[in-house]
């Protein structure tokens, strides 16, 4: 017996969006393409731009993300980010601690390979200007990919460049944290980053072929021409007579370019070479004494004092036993001294000999054995990181020290005193200042 066909089931058909429809004739002003008359426009200038462009900010993200493995967010409350960042952790090892300049090393690079980047982005962004006023805004699928992929690289650019330079500064005119909104607006830039590249490869790679990778920087200033106009490119309608040389434009541009990356070596590398790191308000605390030196945070800034810094303080130690030592005492046990630096976000760092107690023989006296973290926690009442985490690969290390003494004298109030955390390779603010406990437990 034949069972009866169900009748078909037909789908509502889903109407397209519709595209949105303007005016042919564009209003006046930037929407115009002969508003746009700069010769030096064109195809090859913003593929040579963006070819200079790439290798900088591959080696900024890399070591931007690297600075935030450098916390260890895998252990206690050391991520910077709220969730640990991406909700899953993407670091699989914790940070070593040799060689001891690491983090002033990738720091420093990323720093300097940003303010590098900078001189290069604004010359591309003036190259592509035209392109932000295109008209009509719209033109299908694949415009308006690309659009997007340009508003997001524009916006995204401007926000973690201009980020990243105010935070050099010490200047933080906005409500929100820096370092959460920095990191992730570096996602956000670098998906648009990478879409741009994708999209514009064929654009680069037709342009060198047809006009060289070099040639068109061998012409003098009365030999520079624009490139021929094309409908969707940069390059002029009605081009200008040419003030600049396309070489002389790029060589002002990679001029301006080394010039604030040196600025950001300088305060990196130290030495005779600080005073020119103009970039950098920490130049300003510096003398010629033992504690002479760069200071992140003040004493008076976060609320310390000699009433608790004074005779009455204790360091107060935990883990399979629990005991307290003065500084007196601490001072009485085995010292060490070692060249250890500082290196801070903001890109500076300076390396200066720290003399105190080794991290693993408190560790012994806490009665931990074997590998043991260890959670820092400060006389400081306030701050991201007043709690922090030291994997059992630093708490091991020879020359990890809870600090007495530098270059030969007590710290000052502002650099730690009575006690602070010296750890190789460790980001500025795990070097813990105002140490009042230490907990210590198995790893």
């Amino acid at each position: 017996m034949k069972l009866p066909r169900p009748p078909k089931v037909r789908m509502p058909r889903i109407p397209k969006p519709p595209v949105p429809k303007f005016p042919e004739e564009p209003p006046p002003g930037p929407t115009r393409p002969s508003f746009w008359r700069s010769p030096l426009r064109g195809p090859w200038l913003t593929s040579i731009l963006g070819s200079a462009l790439l290798p900088l900010i591959l080696i900024c993200a890399v070591t931007g993300f690297l600075s935030q493995a450098a916390y260890n967010p895998n252990l206690g409350h050391n991520s910077l980010l709220p969730g640990g960042g991406l909700g899953v952790s993407i670091y699989f090892f914790h940070w070593p601690t040799s060689p001891s300049w690491l983090y002033a090393f990738t720091q420093g690079l990323h720093v300097i390979s940003g303010l590098a980047a900078m001189p290069i982005l604004l010359a591309k962004l003036w190259s592509v200007m035209p392109k932000l006023f295109e008209w009509p805004p719209v033109r299908g699928a694949a415009h308006a990919l690309e659009r997007l992929s340009l508003a997001l690289l524009v916006g995204g650019s401007v926000f973690v460049f201009g980020t990243g330079l105010l935070n050099i500064q010490v200047f933080y005119p906005w409500p929100f944290r820096f370092l959460t909104a920095h990191y992730y607006g570096a996602f956000i830039f670098l998906a648009a980053f990478g879409l741009h590249i994708f999209l514009k490869i064929p654009v680069a790679l037709r342009t060198f072929r047809e006009r060289g990778v070099l040639r068109p920087l061998r012409a003098g200033l009365d030999e520079t021409v624009a490139e021929p106009y094309e409908e969707g490119h940069v390059a002029p309608l009605e081009p200008a007579r040419p003030t600049i040389s396309r070489r002389a434009l790029l060589g002002t541009v990679g001029a301006a370019s080394l010039g604030v990356a040196f600025m950001g070596f300088a305060q990196t590398v130290g030495g005779p070479l600080r005073e020119l790191g103009l970039l950098t308000p920490r130049s300003t605390q510096l003398n010629h004494g033992p504690n002479g030196f760069q200071i992140n945070k003040t004493a008076a800034a976060v609320g310390i004092g000699p009433e608790q810094t004074g005779a009455a303080w204790r360091l107060r130690i935990e883990g399979a036993a629990k005991r307290q030592f003065s500084r007196e005492q601490l001072l009485a046990m085995p010292q060490y001294s070692y060249d250890l630096p500082i290196a801070c976000v903001e890109g500076w760092s300076t390396t200066q000999r720290w003399t105190g107690v080794r991290l693993r023989d408190l560790a012994a006296l806490a009665g931990v054995d074997g590998d043991a973290e260890l959670q820092v926690e400060s006389l400081q009442q306030a701050g991201a990181l007043r709690e922090v985490t030291l994997s059992s690969g630093q708490v091991a290390a020879e020359n990890s020290l809870l600090a007495l003494k530098v270059n030969g004298e007590d710290l000052s109030l502002d650099h730690g005193f009575p006690a602070r955390v010296m750890v190789p390779g460790a980001p500025g603010v795990h070097q813990t200042k105002w140490v009042a406990t230490m907990k210590f437990r198995a790893a």
